[in-house]
């Protein structure tokens, strides 16, 4: 199920969605809040170039959103629907979660939106005229 060639590597991975053997960013770390964003301009391996245009990624704020109801979600469910806590706890809950997956949303959320733009090719690596 996860293994290169799927959309589904590229995202969980932060890998090149072009040739998925480089890691987009510069610090692997989700939770080094320093360098979240900073990642590589270009694929040192099939030579993409990440920042398609200036201002690229702002339409992964829209794809942050839609992530982060859906942890909002998970985490009512759990609380409240599953081990029945009262409502001002699954609030707690469901901001203390958005607060601990606040990097892992905003990476998937970037991963996600480049993943719309650039697909895989196996021929990447072979193409010496990418790089």
């Amino acid at each position: 199920m996860l293994k290169k060639g799927t959309k589904l590597y590229s995202i969980l991975t932060g890998s090149c969605p072009k040739c998925h053997e480089e890691s987009m960013y510069l610090d692997n770390n989700m939770y080094n809040l320093s360098s979240i964003f900073k990642m590589h301009d270009h694929c040192s391996h099939c030579g993409t170039k990440y920042k398609i245009e200036p201002s690229f990624f702002y339409g992964a704020m829209y794809v942050s959103y839609g992530v982060g109801v859906a942890v909002a979600v998970a985490a009512f469910v759990l609380s409240y629907l599953i081990i029945g806590s009262s409502l001002k706890t699954s609030f707690i809950a469901i901001v203390g979660s958005l607060i601990v997956f606040m990097p892992v949303i905003m990476r998937f959320s970037r991963n996600i939106w480049i993943n719309f733009f650039i697909k895989y090719d196996p021929k990447a690596l072979k193409n010496p005229s990418n790089k």
